[in-house]
């Protein structure tokens, strides 16, 4: 097998430049979108908000990878991270990690990318891990860095990455790539176009032991930001995580030729279905700021907390709706007080009834601003 390092004319990747520009302008115009949806949000809900889409983030670009966090530890992090009152929740190795390299993606977007950027980023992530023999350092390992799949005994090899030898010169050469093809640089490349390369590109070289694909993404987050000029927000890894398999198998065919237009226009409508995503998700804090300016007064303690861990669920809520059962889970109350309760919410309209008996489920009822 020839793999793409492998070809002559590596690292020029070819693609049909005028099949991307509907696209490429298509993003420039839902980044105006997120902007102007944001700019509805008053300055003292934007914390809140940047802390709800980086830790959905941090969440997926670990669920990718087969990693689960826990959610409530990453925003407790990402409030440390950010400057933010810190809450009471313990920080744990994981996720403090992963919320710390999220901040600084975000926040240092704008910089040049350098050796020390990337490996600060690794020793957030996987400091904990004492199994890796190098952290926060490119891979030294002599052994190919391959990626498989299957029977110890009989490994599918999905890909397999230049030695270890070789990769100081390749993330030498990737580096000075990213800084020249930034806007306002000798060689600037359109903002889709960029960020599909340059996360295929870095999983080409896979130039760490480990956590190559969060680093990978995170490194099209940061390309994103420095052709808007802005952190995106964009729910990037949450769109991927929903299409995990063909974004492995888009990789594995593209790191076979060096012919990838199919590749960035799947990476650009990826991106391009996140920026729905993020504005279906400004749109549902809004709709959740609102809601408690109508209704957080006459809410009791047991409805309050029904109402945060549905809001918790994000803009798809519970699964099939909210039941009298789940309602009695969270509250730990009597089924009598929670059929009160319910009834009491859908009222003062808080909540919708659908259904039945058994059947009867109950959905927020979100609204535009109160008068």
């Amino acid at each position: 097998m020839v793999w793409n390092w492998q070809i002559s004319g590596w690292p020029d990747f070819r693609y049909d430049e005028a099949a991307l520009a509907p696209l490429e302008q298509r993003f420039l115009l839902s980044s105006g979108e997120i902007l102007g949806a944001v700019h509805h949000v008053s300055p003292s809900e934007r914390d809140q908000l940047r802390i709800d889409l980086l830790s959905d983030e941090a969440m997926k670009t670990s669920a990718i990878e087969g990693e689960m966090l826990d959610r409530r530890s990453v925003q407790s992090s990402l409030r440390r991270q950010l400057g933010l009152e810190p809450d009471s929740y313990p920080n744990k190795p994981r996720e403090q990690g992963v919320a710390e390299m999220m901040v600084d993606v975000y926040s240092t977007y704008a910089e040049l990318l350098t050796h020390d950027t990337l490996f600060s980023w690794h020793e957030m992530l996987l400091s904990f891990d004492k199994r890796l023999e190098a952290t926060g350092s490119y891979r030294r390992h002599e052994d190919a860095m391959q990626i498989v799949s299957g029977r110890l005994d009989r490994p599918a090899v999905h890909f397999e990455a230049p030695p270890s030898a070789q990769v100081q010169e390749e993330m030498d050469r990737y580096v000075a790539w990213f800084n020249r093809t930034a806007p306002d640089t000798s060689d600037p490349l359109p903002a889709l176009t960029r960020a599909g390369l340059s996360h295929l590109y870095f999983e080409s070289i896979h130039p760490f032991e480990d956590g190559n694909g969060r680093l990978g993404r995170a490194l099209a987050e940061k390309s994103l930001a420095q052709n808007i000029g802005q952190p995106s927000l964009i729910a990037l890894a949450f769109t991927i995580e929903r299409q995990r398999k063909a974004y492995y198998d888009q990789l594995e065919r593209h790191q076979k030729t060096l012919d990838v237009t199919p590749w960035l226009e799947w990476f650009a409508e990826t991106v391009l279905a996140a920026q729905q995503v993020t504005l279906n998700r400004v749109g549902f804090f809004i709709a959740k700021v609102h809601f408690y300016d109508r209704h957080r007064e006459a809410l009791n303690d047991r409805q309050a907390k029904a109402i945060e861990r549905m809001f918790r669920e994000g803009p798809d809520g519970f699964q099939g709706g909210l039941s009298a059962e789940n309602y009695i889970s969270i509250t730990a109350t009597s089924r009598a007080t929670a059929t009160r309760d319910l009834q009491e919410l859908v009222e003062m309209g808080a909540l919708t009834r659908t259904g039945e008996r058994r059947y009867t489920r109950y959905w927020l009822k979100l609204e535009g601003p109160v008068d």
